[in-house]
Order: C-alpha cells, then structure tokens, then sequence
C-alpha cells in the first residue's frame, strides 16, 4: 500500500462525502496523494479538523502526505431578483448597475463597480457559467447597458464572468487573506491561487504566505494564459483549471492550451495539475463514461504530474470508486509501450548547470541497465524536481530530513517521498540509507542496483554534483566499515 504502482499523482478534494477519519484514509489508500481543501466550502474550524485528520493518518501510515489549500478568489455575482428568478430573451435589453433595488426581466445589480470600470461598448459578460451570454452596448461607471446574446433563466447570485477584459481586481480578497494565513498556520504545504490574471497576483500572495507554503497558480482567465510564462516563473506550480477556461474561452480553445501549459512546466521543473469534470458523472454514477476515461489518459499522456478530483470525491456518491478508477486508468496507460515513447519525445528545456547534467545521467542510466530506482537526496526539493521532469522509466526515491519538503514534492510526478531520520553528513550514509528505503519500500532487492544522487558538501540546497550506481546491498558493505 506505501507504494503507488503509478507516477502520475491523485488530488481528491474533501467535502460533506470526504469528511471522516475512514473515509479520508480510505481515499488515501485507494491511492489519492493529495488532498485539497476548498476554502470556498467549510469555515475554519471544519478545515482544522480535516488538516488534522490528514496528519494523523501520515502519522499512522508512515507516508509523506501533501495538503493543497484551496483559495477561493474574488466572486462576481449578480444581485438578487425580486421574483428570484427571470427569463431573458435572445436580443432584449438588459441593464447592469450598482443600485441595490431588487431586479426584474429588465435589471439586476451587479455590485463590482470595479467591472464597470473596465467594461467597454462590444465587451461580453458571462452569467451562471456561460449559460446566459450578454454584449455590452454602452456603460458608465456605474452601469452597463447589455443585449442579450444568449437567454436563459438568471436568477439571485449567479457568478459573472467577464472574458475578453484584465479586471482591475486583485487576485485576494479579504476572506482570501484570512483564509491564507489561517492554512499556513495550520501547516499547509501548497497553496492554489484563483482568479489570477498577472505574476504580480501570484507576488502578493507569496510574500503573504513568506516560504511557509508552495505557491500554485490556477490558470482559469484568458488573461492568465496570456501572461502565463510570467506567471510561471513567480509560481512554484500551476493548476489547468480548466472549467472556467471554457466558460470564458470557446470550449475547443483548451484542450491545446491543456497540452501546451503541461510542456511549459515540464520544462522548467514545476509541476502542474490538470483538474476539473475529469470524472464529473461519478458524482452520482459508480462508472465513468468512457470519454472521461479518455480525458484522464490523455491527461497522463500528456505528461501532467497530477489529476485531480473535485465535487466527485467532496461531494458524491462514489468517492472511493473514482479514486480507483483514475489509480486504474493511470497504472494502464503507463503500461502502455507507447505512453513511454510519448513522454520520452516530451523532454526539453534548457540544461546548463551540473544538476541538470547529473539527473539527466542518472535517467540515461536506469534506462541502459538493470536500475531498480533513481535515489536522490534533497533538502529543497529542487534535485527531485529535476530528476522528475526527466520522467525516467524507474521510480525516484526523494529522501529528504525536512517532512516539509517530502510533502510538497508529493504532488510532483513519479516521486516516492521518504523523510530520512537526521540530516545526512557523507555521502556513505546517503547510500546506505537510500539502499535501505528503496528494500523497506518493496522498490529492489539485495541483489539490485540503484542510482544516488546528492550534493557535497550536504544540507546545502542547490549543490548537486555527485552520481553513484550502488548495490541495494549496500548495508552489508558498510556495516564493517568505521570512516
């Protein structure tokens, strides 16, 4: 069970479905690897228990659990209606404002004067997830007079989205900030940032959470994909969040935008998550279609480092079920022959130091013999990083003394985290341990072989520098040896 059979790894979101110590640990072994928490659903101290719960079973497994917090982001909604509810017809007028009277078939509230700021004639407004499609015809500060595209029925507090415009709103708001510095008190390890339009919305929220958790950007505006390689280059991870990039974008603009943000990643070492309605019928349905199926294959194919489950692990009917389901799917497809010949073609980016030369070393020399594992010792994560944008055809083993660390990294492809007992101070003992992890972990035998890396001098991040082939016997060679 302490070993996954796969390298790709599994987000399931907990909710009301998710919400016990049975459940939970029963996901996890189902294979889920991390857990989100959606700061948009449950108030702190439900979010506390459910942190807890999480730490006890690392601590009663003995494995390395990573816990995403979700931040909700700003939410544009409409007002509310005084019939709750109203019919729009194809071409009629409909009129946005701030007055906070009650709306009819003519008007409603929209109470963001920040959206009318940054609307203009031929702007489009998006209401209930792309259902209800508005043009804007003239608008003012405080007001937007629309026609209406594509009718429906609106009705209170429906979410507003507007595509084609950078709105001048920042990516946290108030409830964010305190949500951010309650999850990185609780202890956190990564944090996912929504709404985000620009790398500075990403800054803000890094020097907010000061190093006391990974910083991961959803990539869910046409503004973000946009600006996305400056938006990579501030965040330690990104999240293809891809439900409201097909609200905002045409529904076929995402599958390539999917493929191309994954490659963009990879190449720089960071890992990216692929998310929403990947399982979405099994919120109620123990199977999936079979164009889910295909959706999380080609997903893995693609090379992302994780997938992820949202209402169908929160808040259905099957939980368990499409937790196994994504393990089955994924442990197939990497089977595949073909699956290693496509993430094989995938490598790039650029290698100029001499950690990018010993990982690649290390990959080319599990793949021309008989390596069982790919060893690396980390304190910041960063050699592990490396060794799993390679994708090598062998597991990777990250051991590290920092439990931080170990959590953070698995979220990240391929990576099976160990915490090691004390900070390794030779390179003899990093072997010998790394040995003893990849036979206690059912990775190699005595009479295996595995790759080390580390760095000298150790407990120095950034300092890799050092490859060794070693025999997973490697205990009884040294067990004699005084220096």
């Amino acid at each position: 069970m302490n070993r996954r059979m796969r390298k790709v790894k599994i987000v399931a979101t907990l909710g009301p479905a998710s919400n016990d110590y049975d459940m939970i640990r029963a996901l996890f072994e189902a294979g889920a690897d991390v857990f989100r928490l959606n700061m948009s659903h449950g108030d702190h101290s439900e979010i506390r228990v459910r942190h807890q719960i999480i730490r006890q079973i690392e601590k009663d497994l003995g494995r390395p659990i990573c816990i995403l917090a979700d931040l909700q982001g700003p939410k544009l909604r409409v007002g509310v209606f005084a019939n709750e509810e109203e019919e729009l017809e194809v071409g009629a007028p409909f009129r946005l404002d701030l007055d906070d009277a009650k709306g009819d078939a003519t008007r409603v509230q929209l109470p963001h004067k920040e959206i009318f700021a940054a609307l203009e004639p031929g702007s489009s407004l998006l209401v209930n997830d792309g259902k209800i499609r508005l043009k804007v015809k003239d608008c003012g500060a405080d007001y937007a007079n629309c026609e209406v595209v594509v009718g429906g029925t609106i009705s209170n507090r429906k979410g507003v989205n507007v595509p084609d415009v950078v709105l001048p709103l920042a990516a946290l708001s108030d409830k964010d900030r305190k949500d951010l510095e309650f999850v990185c008190q609780l202890g956190v390890d990564w944090l996912a940032l929504s709404f985000v339009q620009r790398a500075e919305d990403v800054q803000e929220a890094r020097e907010l959470a000061d190093g006391r958790a990974a910083i991961l950007s959803k990539i869910e505006k046409p503004a973000a994909v946009k600006a996305f390689d400056e938006i990579l280059a501030v965040s330690d991870g990104i999240m293809v969040a891809r439900g409201d990039l097909g609200v905002e974008l045409p529904v076929q603009n995402v599958p390539p935008i999917q493929k191309r943000l994954i490659r963009h990643c990879r190449k720089v070492a960071k890992p990216v998550i692929v998310a929403t309605q990947m399982l979405e019928s099994m919120i109620d349905s123990p199977m999936p279609t079979r164009a889910e199926v295909s959706d999380v294959a080609t997903a893995i194919y693609e090379g992302t480092d994780a997938i992820m489950l949202s209402a169908e692990s929160a808040a259905g009917s099957f939980p368990i079920e499409a937790v196994t389901t994504m393990n089955n799917v994924a442990i197939e497809v990497e089977s595949d022959p073909n699956y290693l010949d496509i993430i094989a073609g995938q490598r790039g980016g650029q290698k100029t130091t001499v950690a990018d030369g010993i990982v690649v070393a290390a990959r080319e020399i599990a793949e021309t013999t008989n390596i069982k594992a790919i060893c690396c010792f980390t304190q910041s994560g960063t050699t592990a990083l490396l060794v799993s944008r390679e994708r090598p055809h062998v597991p990777i083993i990250a051991l590290t003394p920092l439990v931080g660390t170990a959590r953070r990294l698995a979220l990240s492809w391929g990576t099976h985290c160990v915490v090691t007992p004390g900070e390794v101070e030779r390179f003899k003992m990093a072997v010998v341990g790394a040995a003893r992890a990849a036979r206690d972990d059912g990775f190699a035998t005595e009479d295996d072989q595995i790759v080390v890396t580390a760095g000298v001098p150790f407990n120095q991040p950034g300092t890799t520098n050092i490859l060794r082939v070693a025999p997973c016997a490697e205990r009884l060679i040294y067990s004699a040896d005084p220096d």
